[in-house]
């Protein structure tokens, strides 16, 4: 699973933030109650002798440390005895002093050895889930709310279908994709006129997946471009531009929205063959939107584009009314 640099660090910012808090927490409750008894207090430092002094001394006087081991040990008992029935007696459970990681799986580390850790996943789910939000409105855009009522019923003559079959084979397509998402989920075209559902069904599945906490890069061509035009022929002293072209490489879901109202020149056709043949060879997925039909993507783009995403992209295609102007219309 790739992870995007720039949202890990904010999520891990985040989770140290709360990992912090909680201990804050922790000393306050802690410091309350030895103000209610004190002799907790003195039980605490008790019991924070370390055993490596008192078998270090045994050693160095050349005597056998298991006796003082097995010393220590009763003394503790003893002491951890006599916590709990202070504890007891101010109505607090035994374990009421003792610190515990709010993940049992890594401490609290947010890793498990090479690994992140599924708490700092659910920390990484969130901040990439307000990135998203930036462009995509996730609080309504969802397939639930995904209505088919705006589409014909009525067959169209070139494709033998309704647009309202068709939008329903699309949109199982997209859920299946988006639910079952994977390193093997491959690449999706959407093609169609303007204000036919493909950035309502874009956004469901980076809602969907980026849920799951894979790393997920939803923008418009136009702006895609521009930074790798920044990241060719500016000085971003921050590297800011470079960053986020690996985004863009490297995430594993990329989602271009509205391929084709960018000015193409020389230098959008070969940024476009880099992000798709970069991410196919990677094996990275990739979704398209785009208004523009695929014979016009093969005259608009370099062949090698072109004939990239006709023998490794699934083509949806899109048909029937604008449904912006059918909103309005009935409003």
């Amino acid at each position: 699973m790739a992870y995007d640099g720039k949202i890990m660090r904010r999520a891990s910012q985040r989770f140290e933030e709360d990992r912090r808090r909680r201990e804050e927490e922790f000393r306050r409750r802690q410091e309350a109650v030895y103000q209610k008894e004190p002799r907790l207090r003195e039980i605490r430092r008790e019991l924070n002798a370390t055993m490596s002094r008192l078998i270090s001394g045994a050693l160095r006087r050349g005597t056998d440390p298991r006796e003082s081991v097995e010393r220590l040990k009763r003394q503790n008992l003893d002491l951890q005895e006599e916590r709990a029935i202070l504890l007891g007696k101010l109505g607090l459970p035994p374990d009421y002093l003792e610190e515990k990681p709010a993940c049992p799986l890594c401490g609290d580390t947010g890793r498990r050895g090479e690994t992140v850790c599924r708490c700092l996943r659910r920390y990484y789910a969130q901040e990439q889930q307000k990135e998203l939000s930036r462009m995509l409105d996730l609080g309504s855009q969802s397939f639930e709310t995904f209505s088919l009522d705006w589409y014909s019923q009525q067959t169209d003559p070139r494709t033998g279908l309704s647009a309202r079959k068709n939008m329903e084979r699309n949109k199982d397509v997209c859920v299946d994709y988006a639910y079952d998402f994977n390193e093997k989920s491959g690449n999706l075209l959407l093609t169609g006129a303007p204000g036919l559902g493909k950035t309502f069904l874009s956004a469901c599945i980076a809602r969907v997946v980026s849920e799951k906490g894979r790393s997920v890069v939803y923008d418009t061509a136009s702006h895609i471009f521009q930074r790798f035009e920044a990241r060719k022929f500016s000085r971003e002293e921050d590297g800011a531009a470079e960053d986020d072209v690996s985004r863009v490489l490297n995430c594993d879901l990329l989602i271009l929205d509205d391929l084709g109202t960018e000015m193409t020149t020389a230098f959008v056709q070969s940024a476009l063959y880099e992000i798709v043949n970069t991410r196919l060879m990677g094996r990275k997925s990739t979704i398209i939107s785009t208004n523009l039909s695929m014979e016009e993507i093969s005259r608009r783009y370099l062949q090698q584009v072109s004939s990239r995403i006709e023998g490794e992209y699934e083509i949806l295609i899109f048909f029937g009314e604008d449904i912006r102007k059918l909103r309005k219309e009935r409003q």
